[in-house]
């Protein structure tokens, strides 16, 4: 049984988090308007690839009860835990590898994020609430596609700039620790 470092929880880390949360929170409720076409999973797959898996399960979990607060609580809130939360934690593994992975599975990897997020929701909104999981995964597939479509744009748009300053901001707990 693994334990958790309680030195990676820094400061710094837990301030980006909350950062992060905050900015996926407005993200979130700003393209509401747009069905399952949000910002929420392009930055989350990002942030885990600088945080890693933990981390970005924690990212995963506070930005979904706080978006929530504004768009509803209800039953699929666990479930959209459970998703984000899985894409967070493959995509913190995910991250150690990230520089040896073409650009282009990069994206490819965002737009399946989309398909992912949209297959465990139908499993427990659609299989386990409702045992329907056939209708409810094939009825929400063109928002499945849309999410998929919209992580693309965000991910060419917010990868780079969004992953320097995020490892920037990380390797300041380095430098200052080597420096103590």
């Amino acid at each position: 049984m693994t334990s958790i470092n309680m030195n990676s929880f820094t400061v710094r880390r837990m301030t980006t988090i909350a950062l992060l949360a905050a900015i996926l929170t407005v993200g979130r409720i700003g393209f509401a308007v747009i069905p399952n076409v949000q910002p929420n999973t392009t930055i989350l797959i990002i942030a885990s690839f600088a945080l890693g898996p933990l981390h970005g399960l924690f990212l995963a979990i506070i930005s979904t009860m706080t978006t929530n607060l504004f768009l509803g609580h209800g039953l699929w809130s666990f479930g959209q835990m459970i998703a984000w939360g899985t894409i967070a934690i493959i995509s913190g593994f995910l991250g150690r590898y990230r520089h040896h992975i073409p650009w282009i599975l990069l994206i490819l990897y965002s737009a399946f994020c989309g398909f992912l997020f949209g297959l465990i929701m139908s499993i427990i909104m659609g299989g386990i609430m409702i045992q329907k999981f056939w209708p409810y995964y094939l009825s929400g597939l063109p928002f499945d596609l849309n999410h998929a479509i919209g992580n693309i744009a965000f991910f060419i748009i917010l990868y780079k700039p969004l992953l320097t300053v995020m490892e920037q901001q990380l390797n300041k707990d380095v430098t200052k620790k080597a420096a103590c």
